[in-house]
């Protein structure tokens, strides 16, 4: 993946959305995610606040914030039908 697609929240409507970045991409509310554990992070991606991201969303958003190990936890595997 060369460029991260990255959640934007509409700040608009969600100021104080934990996906908001700021100018240079960076995440501001860095610590909101750092400050949780890794099960509390599983439960905001798949359940809360995550779970109407992409998977491409949720995958950039998570190695942004240092928390690769949990993709395969995260990402719901796409399934793709049989090619006729």
């Amino acid at each position: 993946m060369s460029k991260r697609h990255f959640f934007e929240p509409d700040l608009g409507s969600e100021p104080d959305s934990p996906f908001a970045r700021d100018q240079d991409g960076k995440l501001v509310r860095r610590n909101y995610w750092l400050d949780m554990g890794d099960p509390s992070v599983i439960r905001a991606m798949t359940a809360g606040i995550g779970a109407r991201l992409s998977n491409d969303q949720k995958r950039a958003h998570l190695t942004d914030v240092g928390r690769e190990h949990l993709i395969d936890q995260v990402c719901v595997q796409e399934i793709l039908p049989p090619q006729a």
